[in-house]
């Protein structure tokens, strides 16, 4: 299958002058400037296929929102080649943005003064999207959106939730066949994060849409995604399923349970003994290490359980731990 994004050895690096201390060096700084070289992006190299759903994560100034104005065309890189859908972005910007879609969620790309609608309608005229399908598209998206209380409203005077759901509409009338999603669900409350993502999961399963998703809310990518691409300080660290990441690097599962009697219980091999929390014994263990129907096998002899509650560490924890002790590094 052809891909629909590849990006090999992927690098931009930004020139910043370095600026001396002190005011006396001013003017020696204009004169005889001391560049740094900034390597946002360092020798990446991945490829998407069509209907790809992907989460792109890192932190700070790892390089995710360089790599995706890259991709849609609002950077030169400095050194790589990149082709997505056929296309060079940055040289076939005209004939290339016809076809994607890009929502950032702390950037407006609606007219800020126009009511909703308004704007849908300069979309439509814009990409010379055909009055059926932009029809048939907008109440699709009016109503899993529920745009209708808003659609009149001009788009300043919109909550957060309200103008994210207009701009993914808005990013989404002329049926893109990539959309690129920076943070979309920044800022909002729980309804409104659920919202949006299930209209993401929607239009990727009905369309087949290639999705690019950064963020910094893992939920997002739990609830979403199934491949995730990590990046640090500018290079790819990961590439690979999200059950494989979490299996490889996620920390000790924990059992609670609680019994219908009290007493001394016993500690097994490879497991820490056990903290009381209230009613509840609490078993630390790793699950590459230890299967928890042996474990569960083991607590049930002569022993009645009342209530029993499986945890395993949230994925925030998880790539908070790759970052911090720098896992993925060589």
């Amino acid at each position: 299958m052809k891909d629909m994004i590849r990006v090999s050895n992927l690098s931009k690096q930004f020139k910043v002058i370095q600026r001396s201390p002190g005011k006396n060096n001013v003017i020696h700084d204009l004169i005889n400037p001391h560049f740094h070289i900034i390597h946002a992006v360092d020798a990446i190299s991945f490829s998407l296929q069509p209907g790809e759903l992907i989460g792109y994560l890192g932190p700070n100034g790892a390089g995710k929102s360089t790599t995706i104005k890259i991709l849609t065309g609002l950077l030169v890189p400095s050194s790589g080649e990149v082709l997505v859908n056929g296309f060079i972005p940055w040289r076939d910007r005209k004939k290339y943005v016809a076809g994607i879609g890009a929502v950032f969620g702390q950037r407006v790309t609606l007219w800020w003064d126009l009511p909703v609608i308004d704007s849908f309608e300069v979309l439509q005229a814009m990409y010379r999207i055909p009055l059926q399908t932009y029809t048939e598209n907008l109440n699709h998206f009016r109503k899993i959106l529920e745009l209708d209380s808003f659609i009149n409203t001009p788009v300043r005077s919109l909550s957060l939730g309200q103008r994210m759901r207009a701009e993914l509409c808005g990013a989404l009338l002329h049926q893109p066949l990539i959309v690129f999603l920076d943070e979309p669900t920044i800022g909002l409350d729980v309804v409104a994060k659920e919202r949006i993502r299930e209209f993401i999961r929607h239009i990727n399963q009905k369309w087949g849409t290639t999705i690019i998703l950064t963020t910094h809310d893992l939920t997002d990518v739990e609830k979403l995604c199934e491949r995730v691409i990590i990046l640090d300080q500018g290079k790819l660290l990961f590439d690979g399923g999200l059950t494989n990441l979490t299996k490889k690097y996620e920390g000790n599962h924990q059992l609670r349970v609680s019994f219908s009697e009290n007493g001394i219980y016993p500690s097994f091999p490879g497991i820490d003994p056990p903290v009381r929390e209230g009613q509840h014994l609490v078993y630390s263990f790793n699950p590459n290490e230890i299967e928890v129907t042996d474990l569960l096998n083991q607590l049930q002899q002569n022993r009645t359980i009342l209530d029993l509650e499986i945890h395993r560490p949230k994925l925030e924890d998880t790539i908070r731990k790759i970052y911090e002790e720098k896992l993925l590094l060589p």
